[in-house]
């Protein structure tokens, strides 16, 4: 057998044919005889032929949370610019106003989970009667992780569809009942995750997080076209890291100048808040007591309670 022809057992199943095999690594052999245009015109139309009849069958039919109410997405587009922060004193803001109403927490960054370091909860959930996990509680707030179900030093190294089954085990196999506002932590970019939440979840609305840098709203932009195909509500755009506040005469200093403004207007969406940039935030992260609760009267707490007040706004419309 060929060094070539043993290697077909290793490549994927649309690689194995030989002169797939010189396509796909671009190397000839002595014997190539290359792909004809009617070959792959062919090709191409059974493609066409089989993406209409996936399309034919229509989207999976959106089917509720049992118990849910309403959900918030909280989106990022790019990784590292404080989404799960926001989504943890978020949820804690919002019970905090509405401390009758149940608020719930979904961690669903399956491959990069904080929010049990962030809501210092590490303990493993319990099962009901119906084999059902149940959510843990701090602050008053229901949350479940992938980082509450793996060990801590564990790594979640998945194809897609496993991605996908544990999501699923997070939103159905968990007791929330009863939750009036669920916050849904996603993790960055615009992949299956959220393409498998907005197919199979009523969304209420989402919020985009973004830092001033152009960077970071570039990858924003994406993230908010990604929603709007989606046919999710965009509630609007926070400003994450806005300015640093002299302690002393609590002067406002911008960190990144005008674009959040300008990108604001050019795209037509909302600021819902501009959250400045302390310690305190990410102290409170690491400690596991959101800024909402360890300084409840900083300009921080305040701009998260702040931001509830208008998600709260936003919702009583939507509904």
């Amino acid at each position: 057998m060929s060094p070539i022809m043993s290697c077909c057992r290793y490549l994927p199943s649309f690689t194995r044919n030989p002169i797939s095999v010189f396509c796909y690594h671009g190397l000839r052999s002595p014997n190539y005889v290359g792909c004809r245009a009617d070959q792959i015109h062919s090709s191409s139309k059974r493609s066409n032929h089989s993406q209409s009849k996936i399309l034919s069958k229509g989207l999976p039919k959106k089917k509720p949370i049992t118990g849910v109410k309403q959900i918030v997405l909280v989106a990022s587009g790019k990784g590292g610019v404080g989404k799960s922060t926001i989504s943890v004193n978020l949820a804690v803001a919002l019970k905090k106003l509405q401390p009758e109403k149940e608020v719930g927490l979904l961690d669903a960054d399956v491959f990069g989970p904080s929010i049990p370091l962030m809501m210092n909860l590490h303990d493993t959930p319990l099962l009901t009667n119906d084999d059902l996990m149940k959510p843990l509680v701090n602050y008053g707030v229901k949350c479940i992780s992938m980082g509450n179900i793996i060990t801590e030093n564990s790594a979640a190294i998945w194809r897609g569809l496993m991605v996908m089954s544990a999501l699923d085990k997070l939103i159905r196999q968990v007791d929330w009942n009863p939750v009036d506002y669920m916050v849904i932590d996603t993790p960055p970019g615009t992949g299956d995750t959220h393409l498998s939440l907005a197919q199979n979840l009523p969304i209420s609305g989402a919020l985009v997080v973004s830092t001033g840098q152009k960077a970071s709203l570039q990858i924003a932009r994406r993230g908010i076209t990604m929603l709007n195909k989606l046919q999710i509500p965009v509630f609007g755009i926070v400003h994450n890291m806005s300015s640093v506040i002299c302690t002393k005469c609590s002067h406002k200093t911008p960190l990144f100048g005008d674009y959040f403004e300008e990108f604001s207007k050019e795209n037509d969406i909302e600021i819902l808040e501009n959250v400045p940039l302390d310690g305190s935030v990410s102290d409170g992260c690491d400690s596991g007591v959101p800024v909402v609760i360890s300084h409840p009267e900083s300009f921080q707490a305040k701009s998260f309670v702040n931001l509830a007040s208008t998600i709260l706004k936003k919702l009583q419309t939507s509904s």
